[in-house]
């Protein structure tokens, strides 16, 4: 018996079949993702910093807006990169 995940993924390739990407796609995809995990873990160092500093202070209004700030930032950089990665994927 097929879990819904396989039948999803079985409609899915019938209305969309995968797109082959080309060795620039692929590098130029890779690239992206390289950058991004790197501004991702810059700003994680930071805020982290921050939360740690708030911490010693026993500011937890600080520590859950910090926190807020990271986990939005981590959500925004996630979004970005995935519409260029779509881009790349779609230029052909």
């Amino acid at each position: 018996m097929k879990t819904a995940y396989e039948l999803a993924m079985e409609r899915l390739s019938q209305t969309a079949p995968a797109a082959r990407l080309t060795k620039e796609q692929k590098q130029a995809i890779a690239e992206l993702e390289s950058k991004y995990k790197a501004r991702l873990a810059e700003r994680e160092i930071s805020l982290k910093g921050e939360i740690a500093k708030a911490a010693n202070k026993g500011d937890v209004e600080a520590i859950e807006q910090l926190e807020r700030q990271l986990s939005g930032d981590r959500k925004s950089l996630q979004a970005e990169l995935a519409e260029k990665k779509e881009a790349v994927r779609q230029s052909r």
